[in-house]
């Protein structure tokens, strides 16, 4: 962790108006001519809050990555230019704190995004990539690990968070799909999280408390997913 470069005190309106302004304006020409908007009101409050919500993170994990970076836990606005050529902006900022040494996407992480519409805040692992599938599949073989994540995501599902449906149809061949927790088999992720507008305390330093909230809330979950990467490192 650095020093703190500036006092975080909310993610200013004006980062929304100008995400509302890609939706309409999407485009590299466009971007380049409000620059300076963009690093005003996305990254540099996007930086404070990285080095504030990442000192509250050190309590629940003490070597968390927290970097206060374009690329790191900040997201890049640009997408990818070979799939995105007539909307090459992103229309909202991702924010990401990821624990251990493997791709930050890989790696059980907490994470927020934002645009003007919705505050997305979630833990766990959005997308595994085939070699984390084999490996998680594997992994919920053994049958404490199941019922353990079993129990977790039912309890956050009681805590008011919500838990992804199952992105897959069809069950790995030779498995038991009479068993209780077969259905956790279907996954190609495993993360929670919670959504809200972007309200006043969106635009206040209380959203690190309200954030860090949620995380605790989650940190079981994430430390299974945890478990299951260094498994699959």
């Amino acid at each position: 962790m650095t020093t703190n470069l500036t006092h975080f005190s909310g993610f200013p309106k004006e980062g929304l108006d100008f995400l509302s302004n890609i939706i309409i304006n999407n485009s590299k020409e466009w971007l380049d001519a409000h620059k300076s908007e963009y690093e005003k009101y996305i990254v540099t409050p996007g930086k404070a809050y990285v080095e504030e919500m990442g000192e509250h993170l050190q309590i629940l994990v003490p070597q968390i990555n927290a970097i206060p970076k374009v690329n790191k836990s900040l997201f890049r606005i640009y997408r990818d230019a070979r799939f995105h050529r007539l909307d090459p902006i992103k229309e909202r900022i991702g924010i990401i704190f990821w624990q251990g040494s493997t791709h930050r996407m890989q790696s059980a992480s907490f994470y927020m995004h934002y645009d003007p519409f919705e505050v997305f805040v979630a833990t766990g692992i959005r997308n595994f990539k085939a070699p984390l599938l084999a490996d998680y599949r594997s992994y919920i073989k053994n049958d404490v690990k199941r019922a353990q994540l079993h129990e977790i995501l039912e309890n956050l599902k009681a805590k008011g968070y919500t838990v992804p449906e199952p992105q897959f149809k069809r069950y790995p061949l030779g498995l038991d799909k009479d068993d209780k927790y077969a259905y956790l088999y279907l996954y190609g992720a495993m993360f929670a999280y919670k959504t809200f507008e972007p309200d006043k305390t969106f635009h206040s330093s209380k959203i690190i408390d309200r954030n860090f909230k949620a995380y605790e809330d989650m940190f079981e979950l994430h430390q299974w997913v945890y478990a299951l990467s260094c498994v699959s490192s």
